[in-house]
């Protein structure tokens, strides 16, 4: 794996970074429930995403993430997260580029 990864692409990597980081949150079951979620959000995407402190706001996100309803977030569910923050950062990402 070690020679598989140094021949990785930055994207690549930024691909596994991601599933990685899921799978530490979601442990065994492979999905996040509503705290496993929050702890994601606040640990790793706080430079991006102001903290989740208030209930409220926690059950909307986790309500439009869940699309099936079993009160848990699968990766598939967990990536439209991901790809709303990168485009709504896109400008930030890039203003040195402009």
């Amino acid at each position: 794996m070690v020679c598989f990864r140094t021949m990785m692409s930055d994207l690549e990597k930024a691909m596994l970074a991601i599933v990685q980081i899921f799978h530490k949150y979601s442990r065994h079951k492979c999905k996040l429930k509503k705290a496993d979620l929050k702890d994601l959000i606040n640990n790793e995407m706080s430079q991006f995403i102001m903290k989740i402190h208030d209930k409220d706001t926690l059950d909307m996100l986790f309500s439009d993430l869940d699309q099936n309803g079993d009160r848990e977030i699968d990766f598939q569910e967990f990536i439209p997260l991901i790809a709303m923050v990168t485009s709504a950062c896109h400008d930030l990402f890039t203003a040195d580029h402009h």
